[in-house]
């Protein structure tokens, strides 16, 4: 945006800052607030303090050095009221579980390690935050963020320190961490419609039976190698010799790969499916589906400890999903893969736009990086990183509102919001 449109939304904005910031006793702070948000939309290469401050007329580098970087203030509850503004607003299809990464010199700056970058495509010295965003067709908007903190910085006492890594804070697989920020907003009353992500989450049987135990639908994309047995199969046991524990049933048959399975269903079972309109005109490919049910050592400890917990003992059956497979002309075989436990009657071209829809938060991490500046925190402490992030989504969410209804009233403004709002989706 220009000086000239931030002026004219001035108005717009005011009631935003208001809302999304009430949860700031400071009135200085609140404003302090304003103002940082208008730095980060204004146009501009840079979106560090020092050169938004420049940028603005009423911008003190000092002040909102202090702002992002020592002010108290809690970013949970700004971050709440932006979720509860925004899943009405976007009226989402899906929530998106990803990660984000923010390449780095040094190794001061919280959270920062070697590790696979994805911004780069390889391993470099980086930070990364899981995030969940909203996500429809239409529009999609971060939701909540989880910075990942590498194992070498779990006791590493002087980095600590020195970054204000909060004591209980410690090392967490990613996964986790997008479970904790799904808990954070179902106890803010939200209620996710299905979760989506990529190999990176859908890999991980542990992810895929967290989602499980708090029925939550998914369609996660997996990678080929998974191994899984048909939906027909079934456990079996031997006869019993009349000595000793009785034999456990288990299957007989050896697992397949989602790849084998898929690429032994021929060419001819994959059916054409538009899941939406592209800007090149419809999107289209052949995909296909079947039930499986996913082995492996994790999958079936997960599924004998589930069973245990709820029945005391387990039959040795694997839980069954959907596998979705894509074949795409041209290809030799099928080349993505995905697991859903959507129901069985949900149609086909409804688990591929579900697939395909986690393609919309690229868009935002596009907007999010390099229009609004979420990589261009110069800071290192844990705190001025959870302030920036959360006034980098606060930003993001005003534009999306603006660009859904740019004349409309903002709805559960100050001015129309009831005295016990609604939180759900």
């Amino acid at each position: 945006m220009d000086a000239h449109e931030v002026n004219r939304v001035r108005a717009s904005l005011a009631l935003f800052v208001a809302d999304v910031f009430a949860s700031i006793p400071r009135k200085d702070q609140r404003a302090k607030g304003d103002c940082y948000l208008r730095g980060l939309m204004l146009d501009g290469r840079r979106k560090s303090i020092q050169a938004m401050a420049a940028r603005l007329p009423d911008g003190n580098e000092q002040n909102l050095q202090q702002f992002v970087n020592h002010s108290p203030w809690d970013p949970v509850p700004v971050r709440r009221r932006i979720a509860e503004r925004m899943v009405p607003r976007i009226a989402p299809d899906a929530w998106a579980v990803d990660d984000v990464s923010f390449p780095k010199d040094g190794r001061m700056s919280v959270g920062v390690a070697p590790q696979y970058c994805g911004a780069l495509g390889k391993q470099a010295n980086c930070q990364v935050a899981v995030s969940v965003h909203a996500v429809s067709d239409a529009a999609s908007c971060p939701l909540n963020w989880r910075l990942f903190l590498p194992r070498e910085w779990a006791q590493d006492v002087v980095r600590r320190r020195r970054t204000g890594v909060p004591g209980d804070v410690g090392h967490r697989e990613k996964w986790r961490l997008a479970l904790d920020a799904l808990d954070e907003l179902v106890a803010w009353q939200l209620v996710p419609p299905v979760v989506v992500a990529d190999a990176g989450y859908g890999q991980n049987a542990d992810f895929r039976a967290g989602l499980a135990e708090r029925d939550i639908r998914y369609v996660v994309g997996i990678r080929g190698d998974i191994t899984v047995q048909p939906h027909e199969a079934h456990p079996a046991a031997p006869a019993w010799s009349g000595t000793g524990r009785r034999p456990a049933p288990r299957y007989r048959q050896p697992p397949v790969t989602v790849a084998e399975l898929a690429a032994a269903a021929g060419r001819d079972a994959f059916s054409e499916v538009t899941w939406r309109e592209g800007s090149r005109g419809p999107m289209t490919s052949r995909f296909l589906t079947v039930r499986v049910r996913p082995a492996g050592v994790r999958s079936r400890r997960l599924a004998q400890a589930a069973a245990v917990a709820g029945h005391g003992r387990w039959d040795g059956v694997l839980p069954q999903v959907r596998l979705l497979a894509e074949w795409p002309d041209g290809e030799e075989e099928p080349t993505r893969f995905w697991l859903s436990d959507l129901p069985e009657h949900a149609p086909i071209a409804e688990l591929v736009r579900l697939a395909e829809i986690r393609r919309r938060i690229e868009h935002d991490y596009r907007e999010l990086k390099h229009g609004l500046g979420l990589d261009h925190f110069e800071g290192r402490s844990w705190t001025g990183w959870h302030h920036h992030a959360t006034l980098v989504t606060a930003a993001h969410a005003f534009l999306t509102e603006q660009r859904l209804a740019p004349k409309a009233d903002t709805p559960d403004s100050p001015s129309t919001r009831s005295s016990t709002p609604s939180r759900t989706c």
